[in-house]
């Protein structure tokens, strides 16, 4: 009954949970099932407060749109999901009279909305501070030099060789903070960029870590050895890296072992950009010889690689919910085998402790 109330409810990317009147699950969508990563037939008549026991907030949401019979939406409720799994999603729930069916809970998962807006505060609070340390640069860097000149004419007024001495730690003194609010105020400069193999920063880092380090302490190395080279600043990486190692070390107080991995990340958000690599892979891995309009996508990803990649995630999301399992047929259409061999290489570079489905 609830199928036919509800029809076209599993299509929907929006995670959706059906209750009845004493808040006992009757359905769920397969977008909710993906995002709690729990099965229809699992929850299927359990109350909430058993399906999300630790959620404090939910449950007051769903008591307030009762009491007001109005949709009610609460932001940033943390869950647990099963693997104990923390999720931050907000919920909008609205009182429906559909059947037997008196609530529809709606979920929207805003874990990267929140680490976003955390790096845009991070990036707002960096600022800030630069400019807090330029104008108190500047309110000291003027009296340094009366400071330094006075210290001057002092010496030459002294009686005696021997009370210079304290002078010259006064003009020592005003010279290094020169120096300091000199690197203050001058702008940093400009990274040189150029073809890195994190995997060289990785091994300058280790090499220098373990020079420094006591013997309790051991540095192993995991590697994903097919990770392609990176654009960036070979310096700043290995001082990047190696204020963290050197964290690390100091916590484990003499003994433990420092572990550095490298694996692709995918669909990660950083700076407000998100960067999918399987494409360039899959370009990359072309054979010789391949018409220059193939695959279907490289022209306008050449033009515009965000927006195909957007594009192409969205039909992808289209045939896994039509049942497609994404395995090469020869008599597939092309496109169709196009985004087979795409799955193929997302796959392939998928880190094996994510436990999240290729491109999901």
């Amino acid at each position: 009954m609830t199928t036919k109330l509800f029809a076209g409810l599993e299509h929907l990317t929006t995670a959706v949970i059906l209750l009845d009147q004493d808040l006992h699950v009757a359905d769920l969508n397969p977008s909710a099932e993906n995002l709690f990563k729990l099965s229809r037939k699992h929850v299927a008549g359990m109350h909430l407060q058993q399906v999300f026991g630790d959620a404090e907030t939910l449950p007051k949401a769903v008591e307030s749109a009762l009491l007001t019979q109005a949709c009610f939406t609460e932001h940033e409720i943390l869950l647990t999901i099963p693997g104990n799994h923390s999720l931050s999603v907000s919920c909008t729930v609205t009182p429906v009279e559909i059947g037997s069916i008196s609530l529809i809970l709606e979920f929207h998962q805003i874990d990267k909305q929140l680490k976003i807006a955390r790096e845009e505060r991070m990036q707002v609070q960096q600022q800030a501070n630069r400019e807090l340390l330029r104008n108190l640069a500047h309110e000291i860097k003027n009296p340094l030099g009366g400071l330094r000149g006075a210290a001057q004419l002092l010496e030459h007024e002294l009686p005696r060789t021997g009370l210079r001495e304290y002078t010259q730690v006064i003009i020592q003194e005003a010279d290094r903070l020169q120096k300091l609010m000199d690197r203050l105020l001058t702008p940093s400069h400009l990274p040189h960029l150029r073809a890195t193999n994190i995997h060289e920063v990785l091994e300058r880092v280790r090499s220098l870590t373990l020079a420094e380090t006591p013997k309790g302490i051991t540095i192993r190395r995991d590697y994903d050895t097919s990770l392609p080279d990176l654009v960036a600043d070979p310096e700043q990486l290995i001082q990047a890296v190696l204020n963290i190692v050197r964290n690390a070390v100091q916590s484990m107080q003499g003994k433990g072992e420092i572990i550095l991995r490298t694996r692709i990340a995918r669909q990660v958000t950083l700076a407000k950009k998100r960067y999918r690599q399987a494409i360039l892979r899959h370009l990359d891995g072309l054979p010789a010889g391949t018409a220059a309009e193939a695959p279907f996508y490289r022209r306008s990803f050449l033009a515009d690689p965000l927006a195909t990649a957007t594009d192409l995630l969205a039909r992808r999301d289209e045939l896994l919910l039509a049942g497609w399992d994404f395995r090469p047929r020869p008599d597939a259409p092309p496109r169709l085998r196009t985004l087979a061999e795409l799955e193929a290489t997302f796959a392939k570079n998928a880190d094996p402790a994510d436990p999240a489905p290729p491109l999901a």
